[in-house]
């Protein structure tokens, strides 16, 4: 099982459950301190650690040909590696949305692309952690939106084209969930925004979220959309999308701080 962005976070808390259902890990992270320390308190003995940057092709390849070396096959590709962003479009740096699309689209075509050789051997599982943000354009975070868009569209492609293969792909959607990404989420200029807009004690936790999607990815399921709130959106985005636009916009606004204000009179 490997496992993209495995420092903190979902993708810690992923590569921790498959750790209890039995598999060995291959996990990466930008940051190799901070992926070591995330384990600290566990048996790596089935665990490879790798420094690794997704929006990085040669990173990508070195990693999935560091797992092959060391396990002798990929079953199960968990990208989750992700950054997101919180600013308007008119404000923001051009290398933001660029960053985004990198890491979040980029990173998940990269590495399944030098996975999928061995997962097509042993019929295995492609995973995409994506987003709401996915079905559902969300203001301020136009790069982020777009990027999980690009990567849902790359996996229900690659889905169809392995229809008759014995692999599977799934997108998964948490919707709000307590992790890191919005504490890395970038401002317009691309700096690290360092704090979070929601109250993190409410949301999902990371290590529900983990479990869930790993079920799904043991019932081979096709998408996974968490909360009602999630599933709410993609429905009412659905059937209703001009209500959709007001409901969200709504939504946003309501943020503190939100950049939406700008155009509030």
């Amino acid at each position: 099982m490997v496992v993209t962005g495995a420092s903190g976070g979902i993708g810690e808390a992923l590569a921790k459950e498959g750790l209890k259902r039995g598999a060995k890990l291959a996990v990466c992270a930008r940051n190799m301190d901070r992926l070591k320390a995330a384990f600290a308190a566990v048996d790596t003995g089935q665990i490879l650690f790798f420094e690794a940057d997704v929006s990085i092709e040669a990173d990508c390849k070195a990693f999935i040909d560091a797992t092959l070396e060391k396990w002798g096959r990929v079953d199960v590709l968990m990208n989750n590696a992700g950054i997101s962003m919180r600013a308007l479009f008119e404000d923001a740096d051009l290398k933001v949305i660029r960053e985004l699309m990198d890491i979040n689209f980029w990173g998940t075509v990269y590495c399944t692309k030098y996975a999928l050789p061995s997962i097509l051997k042993h019929k295995g599982n492609i995973t995409g952690v994506s987003s709401i943000a996915g079905y559902r354009g969300l203001p301020a975070r136009t790069g982020y939106s777009s990027s999980k868009f690009a990567m849902q569209g790359f996996l229900e492609a690659l889905r169809t084209e392995l229809l008759h293969t014995g692999v599977n792909v799934m997108w998964v959607c948490p919707g709000f969930t307590a992790s890191n990404i919005r504490n890395t989420a970038r401002s317009a200029s691309g700096a690290v925004q360092g704090e979070s807009p929601m109250d993190e004690g409410k949301l999902m936790s990371a290590e529900e979220c983990a479990r869930l999607i790993c079920n799904a990815l043991q019932r081979r399921r096709r998408t996974l959309v968490m909360t009602g709130q999630g599933k709410l959106t993609v429905w009412v985005n659905k059937l209703f999308p001009a209500l959709a636009d007001k409901l969200v916009h709504k939504h946003f606004l309501a943020e503190p701080g939100s950049p939406l204000q700008k155009y509030e009179v």
